[in-house]
């Protein structure tokens, strides 16, 4: 009942603090209903998914990306503290999972991943920097990988790429790191620093980010903060 309540007085959740100091930024009922709308879209996210929630639900990805999406439309949502061996154990009961980097690469270090079989399951994973190695061990499994760009202030799915095992492999950059190649906002690059807008975003105007990122190639790649 107290997460339906967010969907109807909107919520402030606080920002990650991995770069800068965290802070409180309110997501209106507004903001949460459209955003919620796009990350059902790209996730495929019904009333009859089963979403198994492992992540804080005073961050974005806890809250945002999957958790509210599926209470708004009655689907199942299970909370549970982050476990890699329970989570192994328990996938098999869900269709869709938001993970961190580091959530994911503990989960490949598991025993019980070597037998583990992702096909039909839907993997969102930001917060951070995604490596190759990370979406290639998912992609083997036969889930399939959103790696995912959003801030407390947008999204958090703002800007992703969604793979498959009939993609090729994915892979690392020296400097940078692919973001997307979709985004579901207003774009813009000012002096490398990308500014975004929109119906998903907590302000009315632009917002700079404070992320230096190029848009080469049909790409947003990330080479780090401003």
């Amino acid at each position: 009942m107290e997460l339906k309540n967010i969907l109807k007085n909107g919520t402030s959740i606080s920002s990650s603090g991995t770069t800068g100091p965290a802070k409180q930024i309110y997501q209106s009922p507004d903001k949460i209903k459209h955003a919620n709308q796009v990350a059902r879209d790209v996730q495929k996210i019904t009333s009859t998914s089963k979403i198994y929630t492992v992540c804080k639900l005073d961050h974005a990805g806890g809250l945002l990306a999957q958790t509210l999406p599926a209470i708004e439309i009655d689907a199942d949502v299970h909370l549970e503290q982050f476990n890699p061996f329970r989570w192994v154990s328990n996938i098999q009961y869900f269709t869709h999972s938001h993970l961190t980097p580091g959530m994911a690469l503990a989960i490949t270090k598991t025993k019980g991943w070597n037998n583990l079989d992702l096909s039909n399951k839907i993997i969102a994973c930001g917060s951070d920097r995604v490596p190759a190695e990370c979406i290639n061990k998912f992609l083997d499994k036969g889930a399939t990988f959103i790696t995912n760009w959003g801030m407390s202030e947008i999204g958090p799915i703002a800007i992703n790429k969604i793979y498959t095992q009939l993609d090729s492999q994915a892979f690392d950059l020296p400097l940078h790191t692919i973001m997307g190649d979709t985004a579901y906002c207003d774009t813009k690059i000012i002096r490398h620093e990308l500014h975004v807008k929109g119906n998903i975003c907590v302000y009315d105007d632009w917002f700079a980010t404070g992320d230096i990122v190029k848009f080469e190639k049909g790409c947003y790649w990330y080479y780090g903060r401003k």
